[in-house]
């Protein structure tokens, strides 16, 4: 097995992302390393992000949008995509864990696990619209 160098560069990584609850995009977490680390590379940003994902450390979200979305909450939960401004978060529900059963019923496989993700309109994003209505 080989022997995995430690980086201060992926642990700053990893300690930013455990701090975030809005699950940033790779730009964001290269943007907030560089402060720490200002001849850091968006590439190294990258490649520890991939690293960080193959090793189970953190999850990469691809919610439909135009950039892929990091959090280090690896347990099972769910997230919610506001349609209007792009902004994701965690869905604070139960596991639903019986959908791999319903899958797996009429499938000539075997159902290992889900990703679900929820889109409309945050809060802020409707009060938005209100406060431009009422304005308007």
């Amino acid at each position: 097995m080989k022997t995995v160098k430690h980086s201060r560069q992926r642990e700053c990584i990893k300690h930013y992302l455990m701090s975030r609850k809005d699950h940033p995009t790779a730009d964001m977490v290269y943007s907030a390393v560089r402060e720490e680390f200002p001849n850091i590379s968006l590439g190294t940003v990258y490649r520890n992000l991939t690293f960080l994902e193959e090793h189970g450390e953190i999850v990469k979200l691809s919610c439909g949008g135009s950039c892929d979305r990091y959090d280090a909450r690896i347990s099972r939960h769910y997230h919610f995509v506001c349609s209007v401004c792009g902004g994701v978060s965690d869905l604070e529900m139960m596991p639903l864990d019986h959908i791999d059963v319903i899958a797996g019923e009429k499938f000539d496989g075997i159902i290992e696990g889900h990703q679900v993700v929820f889109y409309g309109k945050c809060r802020q994003c409707i009060e938005n619209e209100k406060f431009h209505a009422d304005v308007g």
